[in-house]
């Protein structure tokens, strides 16, 4: 765990040597260039120490858990790394902050010695004290952390580990619940007719049951086969270990060529393995396969006889599980509620008859198992440990109020963490610290991945790879922790892509004690009793007990957001201003704060500002010194123009700065942006612009921000049109355009082709013909459009014929933008549609809907259609609609929806007033 913190130490050094920060400091030391030369030289050791340790603790941290002296040395090899992380931002601080004031002032001065010159000298002195500790750490692991290259080694340890976990694990086989069905399919797949090999998967998180389910059915199915063999891998494996053991467990009791196999080379032991099997009908089970490369190595011997024979093989991982054929994967999911009350039962009263639970203990035997969440081993070794307790309320109380502290602590449980310890184990250093990251949120909160990239870029836990953005590696990061079964995928959009996902409580249990273990951050609560520490660096609050102030003395906070919007603000932003003087996240979204302090400008490491919903109505001009910002996001709050240094953020990725008039979207100018008057141009790195009032300046600057993923601009004249459209030809990654007219009456005229672009929002009258003719909705320019938004577009010609054409269109919203009577959906239009939205179309009487037409649909909602008298024709047609909303309909129109019977006992409604 300490090479987290190694890692972000190395990543700070990196940045304070390659990124431009020290030829700045040289321009503004010239005077001073032997003590800039000395840092950076120390700073060089200490970084090539720093990752020598690092490698060393990756090997390291799994066989020398919990030893007492590999933990003390552990601790102090984290203080150095946080101290040295406090060196580095303390030097970034001082070359931004005296870049920022410029040394002229002080030359002018006539200063021989100056205040920022004392606090260099003052970094370099604790550098090479740093280098001092960190020689002095590495003395102490040799005399009291020895490593030995025997039966402890680390591959042997993992290997060994891993095996008596199977073990455990197999054992459960007769605690089979709630895996009836996927049992019946995985033996009728054993007892099929294929006489080719056939390849299972059973995929699933840890603790979920896929051992006990594959042992289960290879008891009782394995005599069907001429040989059968079980196997457990590790991710550190041998191969010659792994087929000597086939070899071993195929010829049982029998004598074969595999017989004596324990002097063959690995190639022999190959040609012996393909010699035997390809003259057999046989099953095999290899549990716990953590890599493809894995399975395809292990498979090459695995010959396809012709004989039926069956291969099975479990795995925590998503993409090695899809090496399966397609619809031979049985995915395990956690149990039912039902379902795992009748194992808890099973398992904590099991003298009683019909393993009933006592009445008195029923209200916190279900509260207990609410908590185990439906993961079968918690739910076993749980109800096994209560099963010795005393069966009295006050007892059973108790390890419901402590149960978290139980899971981390209580040896019978230790099978629980060491399960979902080795998936943590298994992680690459980065996805650990996401991992980590995600666990200071609190349960069952539903993580939204934008945001949360977002988030996770402005720590620093993400490192560029290639070509591609830092967002799109932080979305590569999320994903390979989902299909590792770390994190829990809620939704997807549109496109596929990952949308809202959890973190399981029980791993986050076991995350958030490591989080605390390792000084990696804090998740605060309401009813945390004791105080922080001051040394915390990341801190997540919750909930805060009233008139609390946890913070105010936190020099080394590094990351604070708050959940809890009833936090008072007014005593929050000044203390932090002055004291953390080294902050990098601030997330306040919610809280009623009306005023920054000019202070903020002095957080100059700051990259993510979030006042989401906040009461502030003007930023100080201070935060034109925020150099390093990322995000700044202040959308719904009381802000319309921005300060004119804003200009000076170069770094800045992502802006939200939109102020919401109509909170129900009905009138014209629902929304408003922001002004930037001059110097848009500088931006160069925005990639989200959400919103922008276009004015003369800055539409004549727009284009030269060519990162840009999304924008959104209001108040667009028509005569703005042509300027716009020459911008965005030169937006190559622009996937998401929302542009809002001025007036009702200003033509919103594009002519421009835009190939990637996703989503599209066009709010202002649209030129008869504009359909047909503007490159945005033809074949080449929206060819990969997903969603589409038309409102106050005044057509008067049915849109349905040209939009049809974009056959990858999966959301449709028509607000008041068509004038005409009839809307017809042709067969075969529109057939990966699965969202339509029509609000507002005051002339529409007739909505017809072809068989073969919107094939896909699973939601139509039709509001404020005040012409229309009788249900959409047509609409039994949708068989795959699920969600149908009619929203303020006319009597005639309710009358003729109570009398279809193909929608009836479907729909929601309400009437129009």
């Amino acid at each position: 765990m300490a090479e987290i913190v190694i890692l972000l130490a190395i990543e700070k050094i990196g940045i304070a040597l390659t990124n431009g920060a020290a030829n700045q400091a040289s321009a503004l030391f010239v005077m001073y260039g032997r003590q800039l030369l000395e840092l950076q030289r120390s700073m060089d050791r200490v970084v090539r120490e720093l990752r020598v340790m690092h490698d060393f603790l990756c090997q390291m941290d799994i066989r020398n858990r919990n030893k007492q002296a590999y933990e003390s040395w552990l601790e102090e090899v984290r203080k150095v790394a946080h101290l040295m992380e406090d060196m580095v931002d303390g030097y970034l601080y001082l070359v931004g902050q005296e870049h920022d004031i410029g040394c002229c002032f002080y030359l002018n001065t006539g200063f021989k010695k100056p205040r920022y010159l004392l606090s260099l000298n003052r970094i370099v002195f604790n550098v090479k004290e740093i280098e001092k500790d960190l020689s002095h750490l590495s003395e102490t692991k040799n005399r009291w952390v020895p490593v030995n290259d025997g039966d402890t080694s680390n591959s042997n340890y993992i290997v060994k580990m891993s095996q008596d976990l199977a073990t455990i694990s197999r054992s459960l086989d007769e605690d089979l619940v709630g895996v009836e069905k996927k049992r019946e399919i995985l033996e009728l797949w054993l007892a099929g007719d294929d006489l080719q090999c056939s390849v299972i998967a059973l995929h699933g998180m840890g603790g979920l049951g896929k051992t006990a389910l594959a042992a289960n059915v290879y008891k009782n199915e394995r005599e069907n086969f001429e040989c059968h063999a079980w196997v457990s891998i590790s991710q550190t494996y041998s191969k010659e270990d792994v087929f000597q053991k086939i070899g071993k467990e195929l010829s049982r009791g029998k004598a074969s060529v595999l017989s004596n196999t324990t002097d063959m080379d690995i190639t022999c032991l190959e040609e012996k393995l393909k010699e035997f099997l390809e003259q057999k009908k046989y099953l095999i089970i290899l549990d716990d396969i953590w890599t493809p490369e894995t399975l395809a190595d292990l498979s090459r011997v695995l010959i396809h006889s012709g004989k039926g024979s069956r291969l099975i093989f479990t795995t925590r991982e998503h993409h090695v599980a899809t090496l399966a054929p397609r619809g031979h994967i049985l995915t395990l999911e956690a149990l039912a509620e039902d379902k795992a009350w009748d194992l808890f039962c099973k398992k904590a009263f099991p003298w009683d008859t019909n393993h009933e639970c006592p009445a008195e203990l029923k209200p916190l035997s279900k509260k207990i198992v609410s908590r185990c969440k439906g993961l079968p081993l918690v739910i076993v070794l749980v109800g096994s440990l209560l099963r010795a307790r005393e069966n009295t309320v006050g007892e059973w109380r108790r390890i419901n109020d402590q149960l978290s502290w139980e899971l981390i602590n209580t040896q019978s449980l230790g099978h629980v963490r060491n399960v979902l310890h080795l998936s943590f184990i298994y992680l690459p250093t980065h996805l650990k610290s996401c991992f980590l990251y995600c666990s200071l949120f609190p349960e069952d909160y539903l993580f939204r991945r934008k945001k949360l990239v977002r988030l996770l870029i402005a720590e620093g836990f993400i490192e560029e790879r290639g070509e591609s953005t830092l967002e799109e590696v932080a979305e590569g990061y999320l994903k390979e922790l989902i299909d590792r079964s770390m994190l829990q995928l809620v939704e997807k959009n549109t496109f596929g892509r990952i949308k809202g996902f959890r973190m399981h409580d029980i791993l986050r249990e076991l995350a958030v004690d490591l989080c605390k273990k390792n000084c990696f951050g804090v998740a605060y609560e309401d009813k945390c009793e004791r105080s922080l520490e001051s040394d915390v660096r990341r801190l997540v609050l919750h909930k805060l007990k009233d008139n609390h102030q946890p913070i105010s003395s936190m020099y080394q906070l590094r990351t604070l957001i708050t959940l809890d919007k009833s936090i008072p603000s007014s005593t929050l932003l000044p203390p932090l201003c002055e004291k953390s003087r080294y902050m990098t996240v601030l997330e306040l979204s919610g809280l009623a704060i009306e005023k920054i302090p000019d202070a903020i400008g002095d957080l100059f490491n700051l990259r993510h500002l979030g006042l989401r919903g906040s009461k502030v109505k003007m930023l100080p001009r201070s935060v034109e010194k925020l150099l390093n910002m990322l995000t700044l996001d202040l959308c719904r709050t009381d802000i319309h123009e921005l300060p004119t240094g804003i200009v000076k953020l170069k770094k800045l990725r992502h802006l939200f700065a939109e102020k919401t008039v109509d909170p129900n979207g009905r009138e014209f100018k629902w929304r408003s942006g922001v002004c930037i008057n001059s110097g848009l141009g500088n931006l160069t790195n925005l990639q989200t612009l959400q919103a922008l009032e276009a004015q003369d300046e800055s539409v004549r600057h727009l284009g030269e921000l060519r990162q840009l993923r999304s924008l959104r601009v209001w108040n667009v004249k028509g005569i703005y049109c042509g300027r716009i459209s020459d911008s965005l030809v030169h937006m190559q990654y622009l996937s998401y355009l929302d542009v809002n007219a001025s007036s009702q009456d200003e033509v919103l005229l594009l002519d421009v082709c835009l190939p990637n672009l996703q989503k599209l929002t066009l709010r202002g009258r649209l030129a008869e013909g504009a359909l047909d003719e503007s490159p945005l909705f033809q074949d080449v320019g929206g060819q990969n459009l997903h969603r589409l938004s038309l409102s106050w577009s005044q057509l008067r010609e049915d849109p349905l014929p040209s939009l049809s054409r974009l056959s990858n269109l999966t959301q449709v919203q028509l607000v008041r933008a068509y004038n005409g009577e009839q809307l017809t959906f042709l067969m075969g239009w529109f057939p990966k549609l699965k969202f339509l939205y029509l609000c507002d179309l005051p002339n529409l009487n007739r909505l017809e809907v072809e068989e073969g037409a919107m094939v896909s649909l699973e939601s139509l909602i039709l509001v404020n259609l005040s012409s229309m008298t009788e249900v959409p024709r047509g609409i039994n047609f949708l068989t795959s609609l699920r969600y149908l909303t009619f929203r303020e309909i006319t009597n005639d129109f309710f009358t003729s929806l109570r009398q279809c019977s193909a929608i009836r006992g479907k729909w929601r409604y309400s009437l129009r007033d």
